[in-house]
């Protein structure tokens, strides 16, 4: 919340129509996570605050900074591009023909799975928190693998794009330097936006949160820094070389919990060898991955914002 007032603040100083158009995005994320919350869903409704009313919206305005008023003419084949589109979408539509219908209390999940997650969970994880509970341990193979997705994404978006280390960086992205109030209501902020994300990537396990919506967090105070003071002092904090040494660390980090448990006897990411007490090794194994989740995830939404903010316009280009 604190994040999206300062970027509310940022789109004020530009007075621009396009910025308007971003923070109209960023609101209607916010309204969509106050349903969420509605509907009992915390966790749902905490992803959507931390990615669409929070760092989308400051990708966007990164974004914004790089594209001019009106698109190049080029000539291009717009045939493949709808056909790539027509088929996955058609693929996706004939993949859900068999899905139960909306809240269905008769769906298979209803009746088998979710009652053994909500008898067996409190006695096997002890987590009060059922949905990191679930994520974390019961299906925390597929948790590694959304992981893994997502360095594969920022991986993708940097071999697209590139990422400099740092020459000729601007002091200030968006020139508001002499916005003095900004300036220091920023300074004020990130530490407590980064103290946040520490509370909760260590709390997930016992409220809404956790690895991944920590990672946004955090890293949502690094580009605001970034957007207001300038890629110069953000870039000397944290450089870009280390980002994709932290995008594997966490994913490491992830697997080797799996590998040591299997080393000890046990299957893939059971984290029961952790400790005497099974429950207690869930315990320490769910913060683990959720440390290496965030880590990952910091590092790769950092990372994509390091190759956008690292381009220029053609007219920026010396």
């Amino acid at each position: 919340m604190m994040a999206f007032l300062v970027i509310t603040a940022i789109a004020a100083i530009r007075r621009t129509d396009l910025f308007a158009v971003t923070m109209l995005f960023g609101i209607y994320s916010f309204l969509t996570a106050v349903l969420f919350m509605d509907l009992d869903a915390v966790d749902v409704a905490f992803t959507e605050a931390a990615v669409g009313a929070g760092i989308s919206t400051v990708l966007m305005l990164s974004t914004l900074r790089l594209t001019g008023r009106f698109e190049s003419s080029r000539r291009r084949n717009p045939l493949l591009p709808l056909l790539v589109v027509t088929v996955t979408g058609s693929a996706l539509v004939y993949g859900m023909l068999d899905a139960p219908p909306f809240g269905d209390p008769q769906a298979p999940v209803h009746q088998h799975v979710a009652p053994r997650y909500i008898t067996e969970s409190p006695d096997e994880i002890g987590v009060p928190n059922m949905v990191t509970s679930v994520l974390a341990s019961y299906r925390g193979f597929d948790t590694l693998g959304e992981t893994i997705v997502i360095f594969t994404a920022g991986l993708a978006v940097l071999l697209l794009l590139g990422m400099r280390e740092g020459q000729n960086l601007r002091p200030s992205r968006l020139a508001i330097g002499d916005f003095l109030v900004l300036r220091v209501v920023v300074k004020v902020l990130v530490a407590f936006i980064l103290l946040y994300a520490l509370y909760v990537l260590l709390h997930g396990d016992y409220g809404a949160g956790g690895g991944f919506q920590s990672g946004v967090i955090f890293a949502t105070g690094f580009v605001i820094y970034d957007l207001v003071f300038g890629e110069a002092d953000v870039r000397r904090v944290l450089p870009p070389r280390w980002l994709a040494r932290l995008a594997v660390a966490g994913i490491l980090l992830y697997a080797g919990v799996g590998i040591f448990s299997m080393l000890a006897g046990r299957p893939f990411l059971d984290y029961s060898v952790l400790a005497h007490d099974p429950v207690h090794g869930q315990h320490i194994g769910i913060l683990l991955i959720e440390i290496g989740v965030g880590v990952t995830v910091f590092a790769v939404i950092l990372a994509i914002f390091y190759a956008f903010s690292g381009l220029r316009r053609p007219s920026q280009v010396a």
